[in-house]
């Protein structure tokens, strides 16, 4: 899948995850309940968070091949389904929404990705004292550990040692301390807003989300 195109050329990547969330952010917030987050939309969104994945390195290589993966499948869903909602009301009425490869599964995974990188901008942003692998190993195991079988924990465990450092992160993003941590916070607070309205998704048909 082609990342998509900046709109800006003068846009750096963290500005671009950081504006086609807000904007993700603001509809969900202004629309009412019965309205619904299109998915190719999302997905668009969505594909922009590679990059972030793409600049962590060797460690990540597996959370990113798995989310762009998922990605896809989504965006060839969106040719069916318009919306979030309704991939997991067909996934539903077909006993399907566990099932692997559904189209419900794999959108609990991007979600889960899409938690990874806020959590990891979280620690990031709290204090420059955290090491890239201290905010990294932390971001893993309260998003992705959990659902990870022994040997991708183990694997990205071992990859933790190849993550740049702080200043080489920064300058992959194109970014400065102050401009980074202020994108990042926008992208913390817009995320929360679609991450909180994708769970909804699935407990709204009494579906945990422990899987």
């Amino acid at each position: 899948m082609e990342r998509k195109n900046l709109k800006d050329a003068t846009m750096t990547p963290l500005s671009a995850v950081a504006e086609a969330f807000e904007e993700m952010a603001k509809l969900l917030k202004s629309r009412k309940e019965d309205q619904q987050l299109r998915l190719d939309t999302f997905c668009e969104a969505c594909s922009l968070v590679s990059v972030l994945f793409g600049c962590l390195g060797l460690a990540f290589k597996f959370a990113e091949s798995e989310y762009l993966s998922k990605i896809r499948d989504l965006e060839e869903g969106s040719k069916t389904y318009n919306t979030l909602q309704d991939i997991i009301n067909a996934d539903v009425a077909n006993k399907r929404v566990k099932t692997q490869g559904s189209h419900s599964r794999n959108l609990r995974r991007v979600r889960q990705g899409l938690d990874l990188i806020r959590i990891l901008f979280e620690q990031f942003v709290s204090t420059e004292e955290h090491s890239l692998k201290e905010a990294a190993s932390r971001a893993y195991q309260q998003a992705c550990a959990p659902y990870h079988c022994w040997s991708v924990r183990t694997a990205v465990a071992a990859g933790m040692c190849t993550l740049p450092t702080r200043k080489k992160l920064l300058l992959k993003l194109k970014e400065s301390d102050s401009s980074a941590e202020k994108k990042m916070r926008r992208y913390i607070s817009a995320a929360d807003t679609v991450i909180e309205y994708i769970d909804n998704l699935y407990l709204s048909k009494n579906i945990s989300l422990d899987w």
